[in-house]
């Protein structure tokens, strides 16, 4: 095959919701990478598996939720490693959390977490994944049994690890994100964390005593009674991928399952909400 690609780049609102969608659509295409860029996202095709219909059959961009405009172009030669390193930003959490990738400097963070971005890392929610790490940095997780949905790079994952928790299942939906999940738990030389590709099917019979699920709010409110199924008397479901706005609709899915509320954190319009069971 060619090395020459087509890059479409989609500018998306609202940004982080419609990004997440639409990658795990174009994923099912021909589409083999994608970055975040500041008005949504860029994904690449190779020109010898594209055809001028491959987008025909991209629900979200028919609908009427979400407002994407795009232009397309061809690129010849396409370096994966700078595209990643032009769109990912090393996250820093109050000084004791870095997220970085190996062309980041090591700093003095006392959990130093070490990824390689990928197509997985997606849109990259750094403010719901650094209210996550914010509850996580704060909360006592030795030896507690953690489930982490949706984990994309398997970034809270690792840092529950990191503090204390075992075992750990990682889940994600997307093939992309399985997989590198896999390649970072082994890159931090986690021994605890096991990832599987799937949904919430595959926690039948499970039971943890913290979940953490930083998705977004429908994906959220459709699975909350499979959390609370699986979470144990007295353990901690963390929760983000949502706005402030939504709050009213996750608290209410939570109380109304027997959750107490706990705490939240907020970053920008986003935020992050701790219950107890």
């Amino acid at each position: 095959m060619s090395n020459i690609y087509i890059g479409y780049h989609f500018n998306i609102e609202p940004k982080e919701l419609g990004s997440e969608i639409l990658i795990a659509e174009l994923g099912e295409t021909a589409f083999e990478s994608f970055t975040e860029t500041e008005t949504g996202i860029s994904g690449f095709v190779q020109k010898d598996l594209w055809d001028e219909n491959i987008l025909d059959n991209i629900n979200i961009l028919q609908s009427e939720e979400f407002k994407i405009e795009y232009t397309f172009e061809e690129i010849d030669q396409v370096n994966w490693n700078e595209e990643w390193e032009k769109n990912f930003e090393p996250i820093d959490v109050e000084g004791n959390c870095h997220v970085r990738a190996p062309f980041h400097p090591k700093t003095d963070a006392e959990f130093d977490i070490l990824i390689e971005p990928k197509m997985s890392f997606g849109t990259g929610h750094h403010e719901t994944t650094h209210m996550m790490i914010q509850h996580l940095l704060e909360t006592d997780v030795t030896g507690m049994k953690t489930l982490d949905m949706g984990c994309g790079t398997a970034i809270l994952a690792i840092l529950a690890e990191m503090k204390g928790a075992q075992p750990i299942d990682a889940i994600d939906i997307d093939n992309w994100c399985y997989l590198n999940s896999i390649e970072n738990a082994e890159r931090n030389n986690c021994q605890h964390i096991t990832v599987y590709e799937g949904e919430t099917s595959l926690l039948k019979d499970k039971k943890y005593d913290l979940i953490i699920a930083n998705i977004n709010r429908n994906i959220l409110l459709n699975d909350m009674q499979s959390y609370v199924d699986c979470l144990n008397p007295k353990g901690t479901l963390l929760l983000s991928g949502f706005y402030e706005e939504d709050i009213p609709f996750i608290d209410a899915s939570c109380t109304e399952k027997g959750l107490t509320y706990v705490k939240k954190f907020q970053k920008n319009n986003w935020v992050s909400l701790k219950y107890v069971n």
